[in-house]
Formats: structure tokens, sequence, C-alpha cells
């Protein structure tokens, strides 16, 4: 498994819903968990790994119990307003204060079919925001104003320099 990096083309494209889970994306799904781990995120998209179903994990609490991998999630409400610094595993460096919705309510699916409506807020809000982003092929980036985004311009040009350099260089 290997984390896209910016400026990888599939962290801008919109991933397809997750029709059918086969024993090929439920192993991937898995294995997408705990490289998740791995990396030290508290969530992950099926396009950070080139994946493009609709598939995340996430685990704010790093509790590693229960479901941690959701099907096809959307968010059906949004209320309130937080601004707090964020980063993202496919925006290795990169830190901005974002703001997002404080609560929310997501609908989604475990692995295993089963309908979940679950009610959060604070930095569960913003983590289910984050992923959801980067299922429609959205960016930290894409939501910070251009004076941030000018602020930045030098690490992300670090990263689109890197992403032209030959493997192994």
């Amino acid at each position: 498994m290997e984390l896209r990096v910016y400026p990888d083309k599939v962290l801008c494209r919109a991933a397809s819903a997750l029709r059918e889970v086969t024993d090929d994306e439920l192993a991937r799904a898995r294995e997408m968990l705990g490289f998740m781990y791995e990396l030290e995120g508290v969530g992950l998209a099926g396009p950070q790994i080139g994946w493009r179903s609709r598939v995340v994990t996430l685990d704010v609490e790093n509790s590693k119990k229960g479901d941690r991998i959701f099907v096809n999630p959307r968010i059906v409400s949004m209320e309130g307003e937080q601004t707090e610094e964020e980063g993202c595993l496919s925006l290795p460096g990169v830190r901005a204060r974002v703001t997002r919705a404080n609560r929310l309510v997501v609908v989604t699916y475990t692995i295993r079919g089963k309908r979940v409506e679950l009610e959060v807020e604070g930095l569960p809000a913003r983590a289910w925001q984050h992923e959801i982003d980067h299922l429609n092929g959205v960016l930290l980036i894409d939501r910070l104003d251009a004076v941030t985004l000018t602020q930045l311009r030098q690490q992300l040009r670090e990263l689109e320099e890197a992403a032209r350099k030959p493997a192994g260089r």
C-alpha cells in the first residue's frame, strides 16, 4: 500500500460509491486501516491510497476498537463553526487553520453493510469533514484563503518538485 501525496491527480478526483463489498475490497479496507495506524493518522480516505472508492478509515481517539472502516459516508446536517489547525498525510509538513462545521450528522455504512447515523462534534466532526473532502477530490489547501496559500507556496512547490523526481533519487 502506498500513500498518495500532493500533487498526485488521484487526490483531486471524486471517488465512486462502493456498491458491494467483495472479499478483495474487505481485505483492502482492513489493510488500509492498518496502514492508517502505521502512518499514525486519525483518518484515511480511499483516494489517499489510490483507491477510487468511497471508503474511509477513521479513529480519532486511537482506540483501535469497534467499526473503524466506513463505506459511502455522507454528511446530512452541519451546524456551528470551528477554526483549527489541520494537517494531512497527503500534504506532509503542511499545516494550516481551516474553518469547518463544529457539529455534524454523518450517515454511513460499516464494512459489514450496517447503516449507521453518527452525531459528532469538535475534532471528530473536523476529521469526518476532512476525510469526506478527500472522497470528493478536495484537499485542505482548497479550503484556504489566498493569503494562507501564499504563505504555503514554498512548501507546496517542494512537494511538486519531489513528485517530478524519478523514484530513488
